[in-house]
């Protein structure tokens, strides 16, 4: 039983790393499929055993006397690996029919197999060294998403990825160093490894060390000031690709702050200290900020790139109120956000597939073209604004309500203000996009225009992530008793 247990903890990682190296070597289009969508069904049922099957750990080998990797399944490591599986499921199955007008399909599904392996080993990591590593093979294993045409605006995104990637992940080693010496241990610890014993005298050390892990990880997701790369790299990568770093990627920095703060140094440790402040505020430009470059945006995927930017500031935003419903808040953001940008990305990249079009003002009337697109991208708008019974405005509902149970500071009422007007700007430059989309005006000539609906492979994970951001809404109560149960542990 223990070895099952060990072999079934790799297999998620080994298998679509094996699948990916198969793909990029294989021609034939229709077998590269064939086995990419088994390889992403299988990794998914794979992720769902390891889950199902509780708390467990496995040692790959041992660095030094001290130092090992390993993999230990908790409560985030669940979360983070099934929702990683289920997008790249969704994604990928969509991609089958947008790449037959990319060239180097197979470089793609090579890269995309061995990303999502690399991305479960991170969500399975049991220590912060484990967890640096599977970080930087990330970063490394999504630059050639980034690249993928190789057109020099390509070349010019994939070396601005990797130049802010490497330097949060300096923040980060800094940060790794210090645990090192002054932490109990490195493994992931709910509440903390920070004991009295273990830092005397250099308190204000580790948090210095703590502040500049949050600010490395936050590169990955797009934090102010360090997130230029994101606007930059989603525009020239593919639709598919753009997904997955939008609604995927910038999560694992996310994973990076969560172990951070609430498994190595402790909620209590940095509660009411200069670093909840800077790191609070970092989060609420970047939520502000982004929407309003979002709201200027005329290019459209560029456009859903600086919303990501504003809404993985949300989860930040909630994280960093160090409170249990904001906690629970973040969590529900991080799965909302993701089901929803992804289809975002998606309908994006339909309509840039089949029409051609790239910018706002030339979607007037696409909703006459490709109704059943536009009706998913209107709901999944509605998702990210937070109307309800949409996903969103439960999460969102939660991150205002943790704000507000914080005591004794400006930014109790200051975080719900923010996030409000950036409600209000996510709704101008979404709703926008749909009402000229279906009601383009009596000047618009509307006879002329040719049905260019996508094909079953693009539209049907399209129209599951929509349906999926109105059920979440709906029937969030599973999920909270999850994340509840994640934030009693850490708190």
């Amino acid at each position: 039983m223990v070895m099952w247990n060990n072999i079934l903890l790799i297999l998620p990682v080994v298998v679509p790393v094996l699948a990916g190296l198969l793909a990029g070597c294989i021609k034939s289009r229709s077998a590269r499929n064939a086995l990419t969508g088994a390889s992403l069904v299988i990794n998914a049922l794979l992720v769902l055993l390891a889950v199902l099957r509780g708390s467990q750990e496995l040692t790959l080998w041992q660095l030094t006397d001290t130092v090992s990797i390993y993999f230990h399944v908790d409560g985030v490591s669940k979360l983070f690996a099934l929702l990683i599986s289920c997008m790249w499921l969704c994604v990928g199955f969509y991609s089958f029919d947008y790449m037959k007008s990319e060239e180097n399909e197979g470089r793609f599904y090579l890269f995309y197999l061995i990303s999502l392996g690399v991305l479960i080993g991170l969500s399975f990591s049991g220590n912060l060294v484990t967890m640096y590593m599977f970080y930087e093979l990330m970063t490394l294993m999504t630059l050639p998403l980034v690249l993928h045409t190789m057109s020099k605006e390509a070349v010019a995104a994939g070396v601005k990825y990797l130049l802010y990637s490497v330097f949060g992940a300096s923040l980060a080693l800094l940060g790794v160093f210090f645990y090192a010496r002054y932490g109990s241990t490195m493994a992931f610890t709910a509440g903390g490894v920070l004991t009295a014993e273990s830092m005397a005298g250099h308190e204000s050390l580790m948090r210095w060390g703590t502040f500049a892990m949050i600010v490395g990880f936050g590169v990955k997701a797009g934090m102010f000031p360090m997130h230029g790369w994101l606007p930059t790299a989603h525009p020239v990568a593919p639709s598919p690709a753009s997904a997955v770093l939008s609604g995927v990627i910038t999560k694992a920095g996310v994973l990076g702050i969560i172990r951070v703060v609430y498994y190595l140094a402790g909620a209590d440790f940095i509660r009411g200290t200069w670093v909840q402040a800077a790191w609070m505020t970092l989060a609420l430009i970047t939520v502000f900020m982004g929407s309003m470059l979002a709201y200027r945006e005329r290019l459209l995927k560029k456009r859903l790139a600086y919303s990501t930017v504003s809404q993985v500031s949300y989860v930040l935003t909630g994280l960093s109120t160090l409170s249990p419903i904001g906690f629970v808040g973040a969590l529900m953001h991080i799965v909302f956000h993701s089901v929803i940008k992804n289809g975002l990305f998606m309908s994006a990249g339909a309509i840039i597939n089949k029409t051609g079009k790239t910018r706002v003002e030339e979607l007037r009337g696409i909703g006459r073209q490709m109704p059943a697109v536009m009706w998913c991208f209107t709901l999944l708008s509605a998702g990210l604004i937070g109307v309800p019974p949409t996903c969103g405005f439960i999460s969102k509902w939660y991150l205002a309500e943790g704000a507000l149970s914080l005591t004794n500071t400006a930014f109790s009422w200051v975080v719900p203000c923010v996030l409000l007007v950036s409600a209000v700007l996510t709704a101008g430059y979404l709703l926008s996009i749909t009402i000229a989309a279906f009601f383009p005006g009596r000047d618009f000539d509307t006879a002329s225009l040719q049905r260019a609906e996508p094909g079953a492979l693009m539209l049907v994970p399209l129209i599951a992530l929509a349906a999926l951001t109105l059920l979440l809404g709906m029937f969030p109560t599973a999920l909270i008793g999850f994340f509840k149960s994640i934030a009693a542990l850490v708190m």
